[in-house]
């Protein structure tokens, strides 16, 4: 198979990731983490699993970085996950550390990879990989949106009885609590949520897509999401491999783009085998811009947290 995919941090979210990248048959996979033994462990299992659906992926697991050499895509999903009662931004300081040697260990061995980024926070540590890589804003594109507008998809589907192939949702913003559901234009077979269902029971679905992640910290105790996590970086990835110039919401380095510059933000992108081929620009409604705008003030201040951090 002639295209590779490198996953960085074999924990529960990258080992899904390379689960749902083996189903699809994309690529050849590669898990890399710190602990010994781990990744390795990992990917043979994987590997073994392929016979019974018959995928033909080589499936790698290593704790050296020459493993990935040649990747076209390299997922970070490394760092230290929520604990209950911990916001994304809590974690700041520590994956800013990981996410910094991932990024650069990996251009060592891949240098004309395409960079998803899952590690939270996300917006920031986005920005952070294409930073201290020096990397053209198009090949880094961080993973929230797909996952955000899923949950409200879900939400919507439980609170409707409507399957969720007629639901559309579009979730912008940063990856934290001030995301934006786009409810104007969010909608069940073409009729928007807001002519679908009352006011007080879409505030409520906002309202949980908005803390959906923390309800499964919560839940688990001891970790965070991975399974939807998982499948909408193989959607990604998938895109940028097959070259659909598949629209999605993701977060993108905004230069002007809905009244924002020099941050990675929450947008409709269209991706394809460059990564980040363009970015959608919505008319918002007035509420729906003033949200946006509290949601950009959020990510900003984590990233200027950043730059207090780390020299890019």
């Amino acid at each position: 198979m002639s295209s590779k995919i490198s996953i960085i941090g074999a924990g529960m979210t990258g080992a899904t990731t390379a689960h749902w990248l083996a189903e699809r048959e994309l690529a050849d996979l590669v898990l890399v983490d710190i602990v010994e033994g781990m990744p390795q462990g990992k990917a043979l299992d994987l590997l073994q699993s392929l016979p019974v659906i018959g995928k033909d992926v080589a499936v790698v697991g290593s704790n050296d970085y020459a493993a990935t050499k040649g990747s076209d895509i390299i997922v970070i999903t490394a760092g230290v996950p929520r604990k209950p009662g911990m916001s994304r931004e809590d974690l700041l300081t520590t994956n800013a550390q990981i996410v910094q040697a991932a990024t650069e260990n990996a251009l060592k061995e891949s240098p004309d990879a395409i960079f998803i980024v899952l590690t939270n926070p996300l917006d920031t540590m986005a920005y952070l990989t294409m930073k201290v890589g020096k990397l053209p804003p198009e090949r880094v594109v961080g993973q929230a949106g797909i996952l955000d507008s899923a949950r409200m998809r879900a939400f919507v589907a439980l609170e409707t009885g409507v399957s969720v192939e007629n639901i559309a949702c579009y979730v912008l913003g940063g990856h934290g609590d001030e995301m934006v559901p786009l409810t104007s234009r969010s909608n069940i077979a073409g009729i928007s949520l807001r002519e679908y269902l009352p006011a007080d029971r879409l505030e409520a679905i906002v309202d949980r897509t908005r803390k959906g992640g923390g309800e499964i910290v919560s839940l688990l105790k001891t970790g965070s999401a991975y399974y939807a996590p998982a499948v909408a970086v193989a959607q990604m990835a998938e895109a940028i491999l097959k070259d659909k110039h598949l629209i999605v919401p993701a977060s993108a380095y905004l230069q002007g783009e809905y009244g924002l510059t020099d941050i990675f933000f929450g947008v409709p992108v269209q991706l394809g085998r460059g990564g980040v081929e363009r970015i959608l620009e919505y008319a918002l409604e007035p509420d729906e811009k003033a949200a946006l705008e509290k949601s950009a003030a959020a990510v900003k201040e984590s990233i200027q947290v950043l730059h207090s951090l780390v020299k890019i």
